[in-house]
């Protein structure tokens, strides 16, 4: 465990992708399997102990250390297993008494036995076998919340690169593969044969789209398609079994069952999540708002009203294998017509097609593009013609169009501080619009949260503002007074039950700090309610 803390201690001092990768990979090399593949999962987010949540962790400190202590020090620090690092109460031992750490290993197998009754005697004698950096690996290690600027592909880029292998060959396996991946390393290290993924349905790495900015494409060489707001998904059966994985391989299968026996040939299809609107007679038809399909994101179980009410479909935009036949080196227009004939096979209350967005040339798409303004529309994507379907992102073969954002100007209300880097500034911005006429008395109603689109030293004079006029507290957050006017950035906004605006705004960000507008010159919450589309 003593590589493992220093591994992670050098990764949250280290900017550098290079430098990061460097020590990654130096980690792979020099530590032996299985506590290598247990890091590895550990780094890419493929561990999960149920016994142990952020609540234990408070819980245990604060029958240790003065709780009026603990929750300044949280507040101050940002991190939990940081302050409860820290925190921890060293028991005094004699050098040859003092417990040997564990490896990460039997860290792993401790944790994966607790229970939430256990995990309460048992964690705090584990925390006791280990020094300050130790605890902070476990305790990062036990909640599955690393943040330390290591995301699940930069860890495959660090294995890739450490052992001389392609990624992309590294993303194929890795999503039919169980941590502590003894077969993936006995490949990449070992020169083993490849991890027998026969009858297996794998995730393929997607291909994905530089933005457009200020390209100009003939539509002779590319097509263009809408880009739907939904969640880009891959929908793979093999071996009588089917999966659907995410933009970033994650198995989803369970949170959209309705989707499995929609697909029973071996196949894999690329394409757009959504699910179906409901017209005002109550029927079914086309697909709703990201904030209908959120509803159902991220849930273990989806209940039979959900199902009936919320339907899920894909979109279909390209097919990378079919009936055991590879796709993926036939350029686009051959995919498209494979595409286009397979439909017929495919149930249409479970699939249908991405269109074609007709126009006579590019300013003519640009025409088309500003009156687009469907809830489920983020934009466009325009595809080269002749393009294979390689992964990652390859200049000049797909490109993503986004439409521009919608604006409107709104009132700071509360600001909390951030996690991380960000723990001593005030970073967590929530922002209202006026319930009436300001002038008159009207109050404002909260309509967003935002914590990006804003310069670092812009940071610390909103920082500062917060601290200077702060009228009010509530734990953690501080009320100001009505005084700084935010112009946010936001994709769409519907109707929700659960704001006390009655409204919910679609990706908000900062896009401009309007130090010189007057807060009664912000927008009304009628403004923002115009934008709702049924």
């Amino acid at each position: 465990m003593e590589q493992f803390a220093a591994l992670i201690d050098a990764l949250v001092y280290t900017r550098s992708r290079n430098e990061k990768l460097r020590l990654i990979g130096e980690y792979l090399r020099a530590t032996p399997d299985p506590d290598r593949g247990w890091a590895l999962a550990a780094l890419s987010d493929g561990l999960d102990f149920p016994a142990v949540k952020s609540s234990t962790i408070r819980t245990l400190l604060k029958e240790r250390v003065d709780p009026v202590l603990w929750t300044l020090s949280r507040d101050f620090v940002g991190d939990t297993a940081e302050t409860a690092s820290l925190l921890w109460p060293q028991k005094p031992t004699a050098p040859e008494e003092a417990p040997s750490p564990p490896s990460v290993s039997e860290t792993v197998e401790l944790l994966k036995g607790m229970t939430r009754k256990s995990v309460l005697t048992e964690l705090p004698a584990l925390l006791d076998r280990l020094d300050v950096s130790g605890r902070y690996a476990l305790l990062k290690l036990a909640t599955g919340a690393m943040r330390i600027g290591i995301s699940a592909r930069l860890a495959k880029v660090a294995f890739a690169d450490a052992f001389g292998v392609p990624v992309e060959e590294v993303e194929e396996y890795w999503h039919g593969l169980a941590p502590p991946y003894p077969e993936l390393f006995a490949w990449a290290a070992e020169g083993a044969d490849p991890p027998d993924m026969a009858g297996i349905p794998l995730f393929k790495p997607f291909m994905l789209a530089h933005p457009l900015e200020d390209t100009v494409v003939s539509l002779d060489d590319y097509v263009a398609e809408w880009k739907w707001d939904g969640i880009r998904v891959q929908l793979v059966h093999a071996g009588e079994e089917t999966r659907l994985f995410s933009r970033g391989g994650d198995d989803i299968s369970h949170t959209f069952p309705e989707m499995l026996p929609a697909l029973d040939f071996p196949a894999i299809l690329d394409g757009e999540l959504l699910v179906q609107g409901t017209t005002q007679g109550g029927e079914t038809g086309g697909a709703a708002s990201f904030n209908a399909l959120q509803q159902r994101l991220g849930r273990k179980t989806v209940s039979k009203k959900m199902l009936a009410e919320s339907p899920a479909f894909v979109r279909v935009y390209d097919v990378l294998s079919l009936d055991g036949e590879n796709l993926r080196e036939k350029p686009w227009e051959e995919r498209r017509a494979i595409l286009e004939a397979l439909m017929a096979r495919l149930p249409p209350e479970r699939f249908d097609l991405s269109a074609i967005v007709e126009a006579r040339d590019f300013e003519h798409l640009a025409q088309i593009r500003e009156g687009a303004r469907d809830d489920a529309i983020e934009g466009l994507m325009l595809k080269r013609r002749d393009s294979p379907y390689v992964p990652g992102r390859k200049t000049g073969l797909w490109y993503k169009w986004k439409r521009d954002p919608l604006l409107i100007d709104c009132v700071l209300m509360y600001a909390q501080r951030g996690s991380g880097k960000r723990s001593s500034f005030y970073s967590d911005y929530t922002f209202g619009c006026w319930d009436g006429d300001p002038d008159a008395g009207a109050d404002l109603l909260p309509v967003g949260k935002a914590y990006s689109g804003f310069t670092d030293a812009e940071l610390k004079k909103i920082d500062r503002h917060v601290r200077q006029n702060t009228v009010n507290r509530f734990g953690p957050v501080r009320e100001t007074d009505r005084s700084l006017v935010f112009e946010v950035a936001f994709d769409s906004v519907h109707a929700s039950k659960r704001h006390k605006s009655g409204l919910a705004m679609r990706f908000p960000r900062i896009h401009r700090i309007r130090w010189d507008k007057p807060p009664h010159e912000a927008d009304r919450i009628e403004a923002l309610r115009a934008l709702v589309r049924d």
